[in-house]
């Protein structure tokens, strides 16, 4: 596989989602990151799971976007390869939302996904 390829299958962060990581993280202490997980359980088998960190493990990807730092642990990330991260604020509220091109089907809310 190319270096090309490999830049492909890296989950990506959307200029929305780095704005919105960037508000939640100046609450938080300094160099506070948001780790995007995997995990199982949700109605559709795997759910993500979003939380501040303050600890970057030696194998986590780290995804800087306009200032944002994004953690995604080796685990997690067979999942969400190619995957984008996004911020949505619309008629039912506002979340990140991830475009999984792994997932072949997913939960009316988009919470939990199957593969």
């Amino acid at each position: 596989m190319s270096e090309a390829d490999t830049m492909n299958d890296l989950p990506s962060v959307t200029d929305r989602a780095a704005r919105r990581i960037n508000t939640i993280l100046k609450k938080e202490p300094v160099g506070s990151m948001l780790r995007v997980s995997v995990k199982g359980g949700g109605c559709s088998g795997f759910q993500y799971a979003f939380d501040i960190s303050q600890e970057r493990a030696g194998d986590d990807l780290a995804l800087e976007k306009e200032g944002a730092m994004v953690l995604i642990d080796p685990v997690s990330l067979d999942f969400l390869k190619g995957a984008r991260i996004d911020f949505v604020d619309d008629l039912i509220g506002q979340s990140f939302k991830i475009d999984n091109p792994n997932a072949t089907a997913a939960c009316g809310c988009g919470t939990s996904f199957s593969v």
